[in-house]
């Protein structure tokens, strides 16, 4: 065999090793590529919330206010808050004990903003607005956020930590929907968590989706 059609069989076979060796660890964990840019870009806007968190004032209307008209004043404050945001910068942050999740919430589900973490679907609502709070996130890339998503149980606690209120949410069910099933954006009249990420993991032809209600809200 000649030298040089050794050196690229080996050559080939090494690179055979080294994408199965990568296939292994997506499959079993994430991709450690994209994982490096999403954890660069949660540093970044860890630091953006912390400074939104600090200078968070609640309007006049919300101060001094009885805990029975407080659900009122927080649903103006989420509006508000709703009005201010845009694609791409830090909301709050997303804690799911059950997996093991505490990542910065964005906002903004296109591609861009998907990738720096899990994020809020711009056409559903802020967290105390009392209608739909819908948040995707990647499941095999990007620091995979989702990951795990099928391992939240009915009962376990969501909780979204926001500049004006923290909410506490419980799982409640889960379903599979096709990807181009958009009745899971129709809000009710009333506060619903819905997690969504691709099912089953390496496709998109489907949707998992896991719903949470509304348990518990300390506002700031």
């Amino acid at each position: 065999m000649p030298r040089a059609t050794r050196i690229a069989s080996r050559v080939l076979i090494g690179a055979g090793v080294l994408l199965l060796v990568w296939a292994i660890v997506v499959w079993r964990w994430q991709d450690p590529f994209t994982a490096l840019y999403t954890h660069w870009q949660q540093e970044k806007l860890s630091h953006a919330l912390d400074r939104e968190f600090a200078a968070y004032r609640p309007s006049a209307a919300t101060r001094g206010l009885e805990l029975a008209t407080r659900r009122d004043a927080v649903a103006a404050e989420a509006a508000r808050f709703r009005r201010s945001t845009h694609s791409g910068e830090a909301i709050g942050r997303i804690v799911i004990g059950r997996i093991g999740l505490d990542m910065v919430l964005v906002d903004g589900t296109d591609e861009a903003s998907l990738r720096k973490g899990p994020s809020r679907d711009l056409r559903s609502y802020m967290p105390g607005q009392n209608r739909l709070v819908y948040i995707a996130g990647h499941r095999t890339t990007y620091l995979a956020p989702f990951s795990h998503i099928n391992d939240i149980r009915v009962g376990d606690y969501i909780r979204l930590e926001m500049p004006y209120a923290t909410f506490t949410y419980r799982m409640t069910t889960h379903r599979i929907v096709p990807a181009d099933d958009m009745s899971v954006l129709v809000s009710p009249r009333h506060e619903l968590l819905e997690l969504q990420a691709c099912h089953p993991r390496f496709f998109a032809t489907h949707r998992y989706i896991v719903y949470a209600k509304l348990v518990a809200m300390t506002p700031r």
